[in-house]
């Protein structure tokens, strides 16, 4: 018998275990490597702290990565400069009180070209000295809100010599002395905002006209420039903004000047709230101005078929702004003939709209991307058939108190305006039924819904099923929706951003538990939901890191167990209405830890003291301090010096104590009531 044949072995090799050291991360490429960071930042802006105190290395790629610098207190401002050498811009505008010796103490930061002071006082002329020697490289400078600022502090600036963009708005010490200086310092100035700097006239203009010459946007809006103004202004060869709002020094005669000493290289002109400027001047306008793209008229004159029909020689426009003005017999038809390239029309607030003249004039705009009905309350469901039949590929619709449009008319909306991004239908009949045919609607990012008392959790599922980008929602007063359909929005709309939920009296904290999965919300309104409490509100602060603004006003059930987990996790908080909360002395205190807290509203606390009150106003850095007029008399005054030299405001309010959440429908009444009246 034969042996049985020998099965061949095989050899199995065994793979060796690679034990060199993983990649350093100095071996990655900064590029690669900032990009994780900004991801990470975009979670949570904490957690490039945590990355930085992981080893020496991460330390050292953070402080490379870092371009924007926004410091709560000056005097850790060398030390951050030192820490982060590639800084491109230095935001101050967290620090309410910010000194001269602060500013001088800055080491040399070449990097940094952008500086934004726009909150800050404190600081003057020698300040502002050694900020510009410190940034030789300074680009853009903000120094808007500067009530302190001068002339001399302006011939500081002016030593900036790369200056590209300035803003002076409400540095109303400043005269042409100042503005001269920075003219001829800074000849390479692109922007300018001089708005509410009411000592400068036409001789600032003069010079500033004949040495910055690469002027592209001048705002002048509420200065007292007239008619000497407007030649100097003219010469600006590369203006392309000019911003005239509110001021009431020019009429038709100043206009009527332009002729042919306009600019031809101006697009924007805004002259809203101008109210000596009637159809005589606005002809000049558009006679002078051949190349505007985007011409603001609200809360000017009346609108005639003159004034309509002279906007056909601005063959190029494609936004105009009538908001608040009155139309008179066909002059809105008028626009229809004559601004066919219109992309943007605004018509919120304006009197003697009709359906007439609304379903004549949209048909012959095929381009209309936006548009703005708000408050007219003659137009009914025959100006809306119009409206989404001629002009299918609208982005943004405004219709807010439209209330003659009923809810059949309402759903022509999202029937064929599918590309919308932006809807308000604020105060009017809308219904479950309208929410459902927004299902098309995929691209909405922001829709106001508030004070639509017949929409329920029904409505919202289908929002939430349809509408994945949402952002904004608003949801103000609608009192028949409940934490369902809030669960539903928070589920379906992870991109939410903010939403108001004022006065839905029927929410719980069900919803805020909803809402703290939404990692991107940075607003919540949940003013006057009494069922609400701090169970909720430290949902929200542990879920939502980015939270900057909040609203709880009326939510009798939060105390200071809310404070303490908002001043433990909210570090972003900036914003904030306590009014009639159960907080007491421990959940203030606890609240001013928050170190960029800038606004507070604490009237009515009945468990706040004069003492507790000072201790709070004492350790954080407020800007503005809304309080009841009783604690005036409570609190040394030497005590509110000494926070109001730090930089904070005080409003003082006398409302009378008011707990009572009246229903929506009620208060909806009331208010119909009141504007018959």
């Amino acid at each position: 018998m034969a042996s049985p044949m020998p099965t061949p072995t095989h050899r199995v090799k065994r793979r060796r275990l690679d034990l060199s050291p993983p990649p350093h991360l100095n071996d990655l490429a900064d590029e690669l490597l900032f990009l994780i960071l900004d991801r990470a930042a975009a979670h949570d802006p904490r957690a490039l702290k945590s990355f930085s105190l992981v080893s020496r290395a991460c330390h050292a790629a953070e402080s490379r990565h870092r371009r924007v610098l926004r410091p709560f207190r000056p005097d850790l401002l060398p030390a951050a400069l030192a820490r982060y050498p590639a800084l491109s811009r230095l935001d101050l505008s967290l620090c309410p009180r910010l000194p001269d010796a602060a500013l001088a103490a800055l080491p040399a930061a070449p990097s940094v070209s952008a500086v934004d002071l726009s909150r800050s006082r404190g600081f003057g002329a020698a300040g502002l000295a050694a900020l510009v020697a410190a940034c030789p490289n300074l680009t853009d400078l903000d120094l808007s809100n500067g009530l302190d600022l001068g002339d001399a502090a302006a011939a500081e600036v002016a030593k900036a010599r790369r200056l590209q963009r300035l803003s002076l708005s409400r540095c109303k010490r400043i005269t042409d002395m100042g503005l001269g200086c920075i003219a001829v310092g800074c000849p390479d100035l692109r922007e300018l905002s001089l708005k509410w700097c009411v000592g400068v006239t036409h001789l600032g203009l003069d010079l500033l006209a004949l040495k910055c010459n690469k002027l592209n946007i001048l705002d002048l809006s509420y200065t007292m420039i007239v008619k000497k103004c407007f030649p100097a202004i003219m010469k600006l060869q590369n203006l392309q903004v000019l911003l005239l709002v509110g001021c009431n020094g020019i009429d038709d005669d100043a206009l009527t000047s332009l002729d042919q000493e306009c600019s031809k290289s101006l697009q924007v002109l805004d002259m809203s709230n101008s109210y000596n400027v009637t159809h005589v001047g606005v002809l000049s306008i558009v006679k002078a101005m051949p190349n505007l793209l985007e011409l603001n008229l609200s809360y000017c004159s009346p609108v005639t078929p003159s004034m309509s029909s002279s906007f056909d020689m601005i063959h190029k426009l494609q936004t105009l702004k009538l908001d608040g003005c009155q139309f008179m017999d066909d002059g809105l038809k008028s626009i229809g003939k004559s601004c066919v390239s219109l992309r943007e029309l605004s018509l919120s607030k304006c009197s003697g709209v009709t359906d007439t003249d609304l379903s004549f004039v949209v048909p012959r705009l095929k381009n209309l991307l936006k548009l703005d009905v708000t408050c007219c309350r003659k137009i009914t469901d025959v100006s809306l058939a119009a409206i989404t039949t001629s002009c299918p590929s609208l982005i943004s619709l405004r219709m807010e108190s439209c209330s003659l449009v009923s809810r059949k008319g309402l759903q022509l909306i999202g029937r064929r305006c599918t590309h919308l991004e932006e809807l308000d239908l604020t105060d009017t009949d809308l219904d479950d039924e309208g929410l459902k045919a927004l299902s098309g609607c995929s691209k909405l990012s922001s829709l106001k819904i508030g004070i639509c008392l017949r929409i329920t959790d029904e409505g919202l599922r289908h929002v939430s099923k349809s509408c994945p980008d949402l952002r904004d929602i608003d949801l103000y007063r609608s009192g028949a929706i409940s934490d369902e359909g809030v669960t539903h929005i928070a589920q379906g709309c992870p991109m939410l951003e903010s939403i108001s939920l004022s006065y839905c009296t029927k929410l719980t904290d069900c919803s805020l538990r909803s809402l703290s999965k939404c990692i991107k919300l940075n607003t919540l309104e949940i003013r006057g939901c009494p069922m609400v409490s701090s169970a909720g509100l430290s949902e929200i602060a542990t879920g939502c890191r980015l939270l900057s603004k909040l609203d709880i006003k009326k939510c009798f059930e939060i105390n200071d167990m809310g404070m303490i987990f908002l001043s433990q996790f909210s570090h972003n908080l900036r914003q904030i209405n306590l009014s009639y909360c159960s907080v007491t002395d421990i959940g203030l205190i606890s609240l001013s830890s928050i170190c960029g807290l800038q606004n507070m509203t604490i009237v009515h606390l009945a468990g706040v003291t004069p003492n507790g009150l000072i201790a709070a106003l004492m350790v954080c850095g407020l800007r503005k301090v809304k309080l009841h007029e009783a604690f005036k008399s409570m609190v040394p005054s030497h005590m509110l010096k000494v926070v109001e030299a730090r930089g904070c405001l005080f409003q003082w309010i006398n409302k009378p104590y008011q707990v009572a959440v009246e229903p929506c429908d009620v208060w909806k009444q009331q208010s119909q009531d009141l504007l018959v009246q």
